[in-house]
């Protein structure tokens, strides 16, 4: 591996710096003891309306994937289970909730048991759920074995956190076992092969782009710029989504610290829309520290065009409660949005 290579591939995410202050109280627990101390509930962006020919399934699954748990529901349902959609992908080591679209399904079907599924309710609609139809999700985690005395310092953090947003980061499992991916990822983009599975190129693409952002997300945040605007910033809307030249920093810092948008950026690739000015230039010297060029994010093509990421997540709905098991918390983050950064910045370490 090349040095420039060997550079990018030094992803290593306990160096990322985190947002709050270090708690007043050290917070430790176990993270998914057991599969119902990590429970997601999805947050749609829209209900069943009642009519169509698109069968819309809430659904909990318990330890297995939500690829595996849509196929074994369009089992029972007798449909075609690569027609079928859902919102987003929800963690195996956990108790979740979701729902799933099934074409021209009779609901009928459903009484019959599924492993590792339970069918909360179904109801029809106008088309399939496409990847990206949701709010967010409500996490309900339990820290077990935490103690109660924690409970104050737990709910400063959180409380900092939604008054800030919560870092964007990817954590390790982005990366492959041992930074793997991101390894193979550098290889290639610095002079390597380009693999044949274009699955394969896509993950690797996202390997390296997620590494790269990590770097200018953590440049940011070490400079106290999370929550600000910076001249140039490509800004993001909070309500709509768009995007935004920032010519007024001053104006836009005060929007971002209400949450109306934030900063974003760069998941890089050859379409990959570009900031300006002094937001250009920070980006830019990330990417020179990591040795990547245009040159080397036009490799991607088409298995990484590019886009723009938010900087962050808003966390809402925090509550933190002493049990006797541990400490309890809750919250809710919009789609996007790891947990897992949420109790990295908890537990001081990283969590997958």
């Amino acid at each position: 591996m090349s040095e420039d290579a060997a550079l990018l591939a030094e992803a290593d995410t306990s160096a990322l710096p985190y947002v709050t202050a270090v708690p007043t109280v050290a917070i430790d627990g176990a993270v998914r003891a057991r599969h119902e101390d990590f429970v997601v509930d999805e947050v749609p962006a829209y209900l069943p309306s009642g009519e169509g020919t698109h069968l819309f399934v809430r659904f909990e699954k318990t330890g297995t994937t939500t690829p595996d748990a849509v196929r074994r529901i369009a089992t029972a349902l007798g449909a075609d289970p690569r027609a079928a959609g859902f919102a987003g992908l929800k963690d195996k080591h956990a108790v979740t909730t979701q729902w799933a679209s099934f074409e021209g399904a009779d609901a009928a079907r459903l009484d019959a048991a599924i492993e590792g599924v339970r069918v909360i309710e179904a109801a029809r609609h106008g088309n399939k759920l496409r990847t990206g139809h949701l709010r967010g999700n409500r996490f309900t985690l339990l820290l077990r074995g935490a103690e109660p005395a924690a409970e104050p310092a737990a709910r400063a953090c959180l409380d900092a956190l939604a008054a800030r947003g919560v870092p964007a980061y990817f954590g390790p499992q982005r990366f492959g076992h041992d930074g793997g991916t991101l390894a193979e990822g550098a290889r290639w983009i610095f002079g390597g092969r380009r693999p044949r599975d274009r699955f394969r190129q896509k993950l690797l693409a996202s390997a390296v782009q997620s590494a790269v952002f990590n770097h200018v997300l953590a440049a940011r945040v070490r400079d106290g710029l999370l929550d600000a605007a910076l001249d140039g910033d490509l800004l993001q809307k909070t309500d709509t989504g768009g995007l935004f030249l920032c010519d007024d920093p001053v104006t836009d810092t005060a929007r971002a610290k209400r949450f109306e948008l934030s900063g974003t950026g760069p998941m890089v690739g050859p379409k990959m829309r570009e900031p300006e000015r002094e937001a250009r230039a920070r980006e830019q010297a990330a990417l020179t520290a990591l040795g990547v060029d245009e040159a080397r994010v036009r490799a991607f093509g088409k298995a990484g065009p590019g886009t723009r990421r938010p900087l962050r997540f808003r966390l809402e709905a925090v509550d933190v409660r002493a049990e006797p098991e541990g400490l309890r918390l809750a919250f809710t983050l919009p789609a996007g949005g790891y947990a897992t950064v949420v109790l990295r910045e908890l537990l001081r370490r990283e969590v997958l």
